[in-house]
């Protein structure tokens, strides 16, 4: 496929502009913000829409956005500047590298490396740790813990999604330097490149006074109710920037490892962020061919190869970065609302505009129908499982539940009484406090899930010869079969 020349971009960049209006003007989405570079080049940069609603501060090119899981892309561009600079091996050792941490089983623990980490493929399940977060654990608490969760897979034999694994990769690529993650981002990319307003710590966002608020739709509106720290899982989720900014960094990944005329990372140690490694399946909406590499997804599709990371948090935001690396062209959305179809439907709209003149289909909202649906059924069978039923019997005197429960996994949990009604305090001392909603007999419901604040986790509790519960079960907690806590004995 031929590459379009720079007046070819530039003749689309009004509709592309024209299409995110109408997103906004559509309701698709509060805010959003688009570069779009070709080279070493920014050819676009601007922002549509409001950074919260209901006030009048509109999204430009500087306001800066959490981008979630964009970050592992981000994240995977850093470690590359590491091992550029002869610091790491992108097959180093994670065992030589941290020698505390550890997996369930001891030849992952051993074998482990940098590289099967930032691939997705260690055997870790998908939430491991997710669990933990959500709590309030923070990333020295949530590591540990790894060791407790059973793989989902042999070793290197699955692809399993882990922002947790991922973190300790990106962790422990970073042990040589001596210095915390967060600081090695910004010595070796952030500051290099002059991207003075991107950060992986979360209090550095809140201090930005030009920020997007997160957005969840609510009896069909977007409303801003719910906020998001990632620090724990920063490598992999928590990365804020700017539409301006991640233009800069988007043209060091498109041209090499070159940025402004000079060779920044060497382009090697690039290369191997976009090697195909384990297969995703087809893209759910293009149908494309889709692998993981090192944080960054490689798609052939019907414009040839793309380099991709989409990013979400569930609490209101939704980004998304494409390159077409023949065309040395990249694009990249932020958003302020979850979900949509825009960043993806952005994206697919343009590419078919730059290569083939016109938009092929309704990509946004094709992708908007995807995002609908992806987390209705299961938060309706959530809500239906946790419903009470026709007949359904009453409880045992309350004190039969109260007291302390425990496991090496989750830490400590208290059941009280409040007011007549159970409390579930859980977490890093002192505790977050859930109130129990009685279903049915010693089944109880609760919503301990941060990232879907609406989907009720059943708390079941098993009673005792003597009429007392000796051990409760929390679903939220119980992914990986880590959710049922003992009593503790007074």
């Amino acid at each position: 496929m031929r590459a379009p020349t720079r007046e070819q971009v530039v003749a689309k960049l009004p509709a592309l502009a024209a299409l995110a209006q109408r997103a906004v003007a559509a309701g698709e989405v509060p805010g959003v913000a688009i570069a779009v570079v070709l080279g070493d080049e920014t050819l676009f940069v601007e922002g549509f829409g409001l950074r919260q609603t209901g006030r009048p501060e509109p999204v430009g090119p500087d306001t800066v956005f959490q981008v979630a899981s964009l970050s592992k892309a981000v994240t995977a561009t850093v470690v590359a500047a590491l091992v550029g600079a002869g610091l790491v091996d992108w097959d180093a050792r994670v065992a030589d590298l941290d020698p505390a941490f550890r997996l369930s089983e001891p030849y992952p623990t051993a074998a482990v490396t940098v590289r099967d980490f930032l691939n997705h493929r260690s055997g870790l399940p998908g939430s491991a740790g997710d669990d933990l977060e959500d709590l309030g654990f923070n990333r020295d608490a949530i590591l540990p813990q790894l060791r407790l969760v059973r793989p989902s897979s042999s070793f290197r034999a699955g692809y399993a999604y882990s922002n947790f694994g991922f973190t300790e990769g990106a962790i422990a690529a970073a042990r040589p330097t001596g210095k915390p993650w967060e600081i090695v981002a910004r010595e070796h990319l952030f500051d290099p490149l002059g991207m003075n307003a991107t950060s992986m710590v979360h209090r550095d966002f809140l201090a930005r006074p030009d920020r997007a608020a997160l957005h969840v739709r609510v009896a069909d509106a977007w409303v801003a109710r719910l906020t998001r720290d990632p620090d724990a899982q920063a490598p992999a989720g928590g990365v804020s920037s700017s539409a301006r900014d991640l233009a800069r960094w988007l043209r060091l990944v498109v041209n090499a490892g070159q940025f402004e005329g000079r060779q920044r990372i060497p382009s090697a140690a690039l290369a191997e962020m976009h090697k195909p490694l384990m297969a995703r399946g087809p893209n759910p909406v293009t149908g494309g061919a889709s692998f993981y590499g090192l944080g960054w997804n490689v798609e052939y599709g019907r414009h040839g190869t793309v380099w991709g990371h989409a990013g979400a948090f569930s609490v209101g935001a939704q980004t998304l970065v494409a390159i077409h690396p023949g065309a040395k062209l990249g694009l990249v959305v932020l958003t302020n609302g979850f979900p949509s179809g825009v960043p993806e439907g952005l994206a697919d709209s343009f590419a078919d505009l730059v290569f083939d003149g016109q938009v092929s289909r309704s990509w946004l909202q094709e992708w908007g129908a995807a995002y609908g649906g992806l987390f209705a059924p299961s938060l309706a069978a959530a809500k239906a499982a946790n419903a009470a039923p026709a007949d359904a019997t009453g409880s045992l005197p309350l004190a039969a539940y109260m007291g302390r429960y425990a496991n090496a996994y989750a830490g400590e949990a208290v059941v009280a009484a409040v007011d007549g009604a159970l409390t579930l305090t859980l977490g890093p001392q002192p505790g977050r406090t859930y109130p129990l909603r009685h279903v049915d007999r010693d089944r109880f419901a609760s919503f301990p899930d941060a990232e879907m604040p609406d989907r009720p986790s059943a708390i079941r509790f098993a009673i005792g010869r003597g009429g007392q519960a000796d051990a409760v079960t929390v679903d939220a907690l119980d992914s990986n079969g880590l959710g049922t806590l003992a009593r503790v004995p007074d």
